[in-house]
């Protein structure tokens, strides 16, 4: 195998991933924080529905901004496949496959954000529901979100743990990522299964579980983008695979 992938080159494959995976590091932190964070009053069904209710274009904003992070899920699983794919190609396809199924959960999980929509406008059929019953329905809909979206982090985790083992093994990517990554899939599965298991030892451990992982997410997309890959001990590897 050669560089000549399509015509592409490996590092303008990174350049592109890594805007790819900036933009969807960006549209998550912001949904998160400046939506999800502004409008969610935490044990509070009555402030966090009217809330809501006040700032239904915040919300629906905050719903398109994580389905764009989703669709740049997709281009980018194909670029770190081929990038990934001269180290050890069975193992970048189950990374694919692995980070495919936690791509499809979050997307289907978006529609449980819809409902709090629902449940506040003023159709007909919510009539036989008393305004604070439509309020807690609205906000069992959010904490449901927040357990698909732990759901989904557990296929992520292991795909951040292959990820690093192939950029460790790769030689054309910083090793000290790849350990990072790792790392970032192991506090992924624990808040997860900690979210499962032990929802209060999980409120103990977040957000600081999670901050090696936003460390080492923010490090390889900005190696991606900066440096990219180096060329020849790629074009090495993916020849040595084919010979």
């Amino acid at each position: 195998m050669t560089t000549n992938t399509n015509q592409i080159s490996p590092k303008t494959y990174a350049r592109i991933g890594g805007i790819l995976y900036l933009i969807i590091i960006v549209a998550g932190t912001l949904g998160e924080l400046f939506v999800r964070g502004k409008l969610i009053v935490s044990g509070d069904p009555v402030a966090t529905a009217n809330n809501i209710a006040a700032s239904p274009l915040l919300w629906r904003i905050g719903i398109a901004g994580d389905l764009l992070m989703h669709v740049c899920d997709v281009p980018l699983m194909m670029i770190l496949y081929v990038l990934l794919r001269p180290v050890n190609k069975n193992l970048a396809l189950l990374n694919l496959l692995f980070n495919l199924v936690q791509t499809a959960v979050l997307v289907a999980n978006k529609l449980t954000l819809l409902q709090p929509l629902f449940l506040s406008g003023d159709a007909e059929y919510l009539k036989s529901f008393d305004p604070q019953q439509l309020q807690t329905l609205s906000y069992i809909a959010i904490k449901s979100h927040g357990y698909g979206f732990g759901i989904g982090l557990i296929f992520f985790g292991f795909v951040c743990i292959i990820e690093g083992y192939l950029i460790i093994r790769s030689g054309f990517f910083p090793k000290l990522i790849g350990v990072l990554m790792q790392i970032a899939g192991v506090c992924y599965l624990v808040n997860s299964f900690s979210l499962i298991l032990a929802p209060e030892f999980a409120d103990k451990l977040f957000p600081l579980i999670l901050v090696p992982a936003f460390i080492a997410e923010l490090s390889f997309c900005l190696w991606l983008l900066i440096k990219g890959v180096n060329v020849t001990k790629w074009t090495e590897k993916a020849g040595l695979q084919l010979s």
